[in-house]
């Protein structure tokens, strides 16, 4: 599916178009064939690329880091463990540094986020047509249209995917504030701060909005900082195959974008693994 195929806002449409699963009103059970049989599908259909992409990720993950703990040695350390020791280390000082209660889950939780979150982001450094192009021509070997099979290889540029991994903070968030302070120490919390019981609806309001704001940030700074850089490299890509200079000039901002695409996947990696942890260690502390 090369872009001088098609327009250039038929390229971009098709690319920032998950492969979608859901009931739509008029043909069942289906896969959408493009954006508006997808809209049509409603809140419930499925973004069965980025559900396959995370889940695979996250397991490629956990298999990585399960082989090197179980030939793991106090002797001579391979290569991996030294470099999966390192991570291990610098998640901790994290969780040092911001955690100042004790819980067992939160150093292996800001790990998983750390690294699950990175490998999700590192996807976007693929070229944008290699897999969909390729998946393209695989489901054409079955009928499909390859300009109707659509597939988006960056989970963390979908909101749904980031608001899913916010919400699990959020949920944990919400237990142990209420497990730690109980329920009538929560809800004192939320209603007689900052201006104690004479400002009770004000109070209300503020650390209601305080509180919704964790999910909201959390979701929103990955999946916009991740989504923009989707959309450039997407630009970029529209570039080639018009003649030499801008094949030239595409390949040099690819590869710019690219180097410095790497700091932001890092960052928001690590800021999202932050704030996990500060959410958490707020919930812990008594107001």
């Amino acid at each position: 599916m090369a872009a001088d195929t098609l327009t250039a806002q038929d390229y971009i449409s098709h690319h920032l178009t998950n492969l979608t699963l859901g009931f739509h009103p008029e043909h069942g059970l289906t896969f959408a064939h493009d954006a508006e049989e997808a809209a049509a599908m409603g809140f419930w259909a499925l973004h069965v690329d980025s559900l396959l992409w995370s889940i695979g990720l996250g397991y490629l993950a956990y298999r990585f880091m399960r082989g090197v703990a179980q030939k793991a040695t106090a002797g001579v350390p391979t290569g991996a463990q030294n470099f999966l020791e390192w991570i291990v280390d610098f998640v901790n000082e994290n969780v040092r540094g911001s955690f100042s209660a004790k819980n067992d889950l939160v150093a292996p939780l800001a790990l998983t986020v750390f690294v699950w979150v990175f490998l999700m982001n590192l996807m976007d450094l693929l070229p944008v047509d290699l897999i969909p192009y390729a998946f393209a021509q695989f489901m054409s070997l079955f009928g499909a249209d390859p300009h109707h099979v659509y597939m988006r290889i960056v989970p963390t540029t979908d909101p749904n995917i980031t608001f899913g991994m916010s919400l699990a903070v959020f949920l944990l968030v919400l237990y142990y504030s209420i497990k730690i302070k109980g329920v009538g120490g929560f809800a004192s919390e939320l209603t007689m701060q900052p201006f104690g019981k004479f400002g009770l609806p004000a109070n209300l309001v503020l650390e209601g909005i305080s509180l919704l704001s964790k999910p909201l940030s959390l979701s929103l700074r990955l999946f916009g900082n991740l989504y923009a850089g989707e959309m450039i490299f997407i630009l970029i890509a529209l570039m080639y195959g018009h003649n030499l200079l801008l094949d030239v000039s595409g390949m040099t901002l690819q590869l710019a974008w690219a180097i410095f695409h790497i700091l932001i996947i890092t960052l928001q990696a690590f800021i999202f693994m932050v704030l996990t942890i500060v959410y958490l260690d707020m919930a812990h502390q008594h107001h």
